[in-house]
Formats: structure tokens, sequence, C-alpha cells
């Protein structure tokens, strides 16, 4: 196949390599990965099409749209037809229902919003995937992912996207070094409309196939469908109280509701309540007022550092980064620190409305839009402005008490999946 235009094979991070390689491309089925395969295989790579069977896909086969549905398969083996290349359907789908889909449901039932995007890129495509790519005799794994990785002196480095409506970066913070010595990401480098315009160019036959919007597993969009099959039980009603410990009504199960709900929370009040707090071992919603949102520090769990030296040695003083909570959300000023005892914590500069355990905190060199991704951790504890810790060059905090805040933006985060 030869491309359309000259200048595709040149716009990839990979695609002018001058070394044929044997590639392996995660095939969704959709626009970018389709276009990654096209783009491998013009510059020449003996590429091989894999991708890869979730979960159950009878109800999310009929919504347009939807990530990883039956109809994805099928696209993704009509484009690599077209590409004359091999392709192979694996099935994932009991590993992923026990590593993502239950994680998940966890997450949701104990009050978190999980984000289960970032175990599946982590565990399943940049873990299994790229294991089975190495059986192959791959020498790198591609993907459709918005993200540019670069050889920097001290190794392999992550940066945003130059498309900064379509970086992926949040959702990739929990990639180790040792497999990003083995991935390729030439979209990174790209806006999507070029990616839309290199598949129109080919006439591939996903060029004008929508983006995926949810979670794939979640094809309705409504999380508690999923939780109530999975938990049954969750939807056990119980008490919503102020903060200060009052009764205030009833609800009708805590997975009904978000951190930062304002409305239907069916309790008369002079000001506005918000939800500040999904509290699981009691079977409580806390309430308040907007002001308890606010959370100036994050204790942190599961971090992955990719800094150029160790993690206690960068912060174990305080280091200045730029840090996301969310994936909707423009880094922002914070302050990394390592404790002595191995704890992570962030300070959120003058703090952020709305931040829920569960999701991400991941850390960039700058507020720029090819900031280094300097890795991140998930969030275990949110501080409000009364608990969070104060931290100096000479003297970091290592002792905390817990502070009541939640997540203004929702209860879980797609990420999109090439």
């Amino acid at each position: 196949m030869k491309p359309a235009n000259n200048h595709i094979a040149e716009d990839a991070k990979g695609a002018s390599t001058p070394t044929r390689r044997r590639v392996v491309v995660a095939m969704s089925g959709g626009v970018d990965s389709s276009v990654v395969a096209a783009l491998m295989k013009s510059a020449g790579h003996d590429v091989i099409g894999i991708t890869l069977q979730l979960y159950d896909h009878g109800e999310a086969s009929a919504k347009p749209g939807s990530c990883c549905a039956g109809q994805d398969i099928h696209d993704a083996r009509r484009v690599a037809e077209q590409l004359e290349i091999p392709h192979y359907v694996l099935d994932y789908e009991s590993r992923f229902a026990e590593r993502v889909i239950e994680e998940f449901a966890d997450s949701y039932v104990s009050g978190e919003t999980p984000i289960p995007c970032v175990t599946c890129n982590s565990d399943i495509k940049f873990g299994d995937l790229l294991a089975t790519a190495s059986e192959l005799g791959a020498d790198v794994l591609a993907t459709g992912h918005y993200i540019r990785r670069e050889d920097g002196p001290h190794g392999a480095e992550l940066r945003r996207a130059v498309d900064a409506d379509r970086d992926q970066s949040y959702f990739l913070f929990s990639t180790t070094r040792a497999q990003l010595d083995r991935l390729w990401f030439p979209l990174g480098v790209m806006p999507k409309s070029s990616v839309r315009q290199i598949a129109a160019d080919l006439s591939l036959p996903v060029a004008s196939k929508p983006d995926s919007q949810d979670i794939c597993f979640v094809p309705t969009g409504r999380y508690t469908d999923v939780i109530e099959r999975l938990k049954p039980g969750a939807l056990q009603p119980g008490d919503i109280v102020h903060i200060d410990g009052q009764r205030l009504g009833q609800h009708t199960g805590i997975i009904n509701y978000t951190i930062g709900q304002r409305r239907g929370l069916g309790i008369p009040a002079p000001e506005p309540y918000y939800v500040i707090k999904l509290d699981a071992e009691r079977n409580e919603v806390v309430v308040g007022p907007r002001a308890c949102l606010l959370t100036e520090a994050v204790i942190l769990r599961g971090v992955n550092w990719l800094g150029d030296e160790p993690l206690a040695d960068a912060a174990s003083q305080g280091l200045e980064i730029h840090a996301r909570v969310r994936s909707t959300q423009a880094p922002s000023p914070a302050t990394l620190v390592a404790n002595r005892d191995g704890s992570v914590h962030v300070l959120l500069g003058d703090g952020i409305e709305g931040v829920a355990a569960g999701q991400a905190c991941v850390f960039y060199s700058s507020g720029d839009d090819d900031a280094r991704v300097l890795g991140g951790g998930f969030i275990a504890r949110t501080l409000g402005k009364s608990a969070a810790p104060t931290t100096t060059k000479s003297q970091p905090v290592t002792n905390f008490s817990s502070g009541n805040n939640g997540n203004i933006a929702g209860r879980a985060s797609a990420g999109g999946m090439g």
C-alpha cells in the first residue's frame, strides 16, 4: 500500500525510522489506531494488527461511538484486509473482567471515582498485549493514543500530545519505563484533523467513524447499571447527614450520588448543599456548603515515577511541578513531596474544588502544552484547608489528618482507547 500523500509517513514518530521493524499495532477498530497501522505499513515495517475482545459485546454492539464493541472488531478486520496485514483477535475477556471491571466496581461502591482506562492501558494493553507482541517477535507495540514518546538523555520520556484537545497523558501516567522502551505513539505529534485527513486520503473504511466517548463496558453511560449487576445490594438506602453530624434525610444508595452533586438531594435548606463525601463504611452521604469542596492536598497510592532521578531524591524537600487531578483540567502549580516513610503527597497550590479519591493526580514538568509527564498516582485521600500539610525546603511534613472533599466532575472517567 502506498500513502496518498507524501507527508503521511513523515508526520509520525516511528514512521520515518529507516530500519524495518516488526510492529504490532493495537487496532481498536477506530480511526486513530487504523491510521497508525497505515502509517506503519507505509513506512515499510512488518505490521501485525491485533484487536482485543474485552467483554460481552451484545448491548454495546448496537450503540455507535462505544469503544471495543463487536462492530469495532469487524471494522479492524476490514482495515487490516485493505492494508494487507495479518490481523488477530485475542480473547482477553476474563482478565479484563477480573482486573478492570471488578476493580472498577469495588472502587465505585467504596465511594471512589475510578478511572478504568488507566488500568486497562497499563495492565492489559501495555502489560499483557506487549507480552503477546514479544511472543510474536515484534520489536515494538504501536497504539493510537495521543501522547508523545521521546528519547531523552536518561532514556524514554513521555510528553503531552501536540493536539492539547486530544492529549491522553492523564490516562497514561502509569506507563512504566520498561514499557516505554517498546512503545510507539505515532499520533502524538499530529492534530486530530490530520489523522482524519490521512484516513480519508487512504479511503479507510473507518475514516468518518465517530470517536468512542463512553467507558467501553458501560455502553449506556449509566454506571449504576453495571454496579447493580456486579454488586447486588449496592443500592442499600442510608442516611444523608450534614458535615456537622446532623441527619437531614435518606438516600437510595451511595452509588446514585456524585461528590460535588447539588441537585436531586431532596433536602430543603436556606443555602445549597453539595455532596462532600460518600462514606461507604457508614453508608452515609455527607453534605455541606460548597466551601467544603476545596481540596488543598492529596495523599497518593500506586505512584509511578518517570523522572530522571529517584523520586525520594527529587522530591524529599518538595519538588515544584504542575499537577492535573481531572482529565478535563489544565495542569496547575503544585508541590510534590516524597516523605521519609515512603508516602507521597501533593500540595495543590491555592486548592482545587472537587477532588475525589480514586482519581489520578498526574505530575508534569510545567504547565506548557508540550510538558513532560513525570508520573502520577491514584488519590487515596483528599485534605481540606484545616487538614492539609505544609512543607518547606527543610522540613517536609509526614503526618496528616483526614479531610472531607469530593469530585465535582463525576464518579468515573473515560480515556479513550485510540
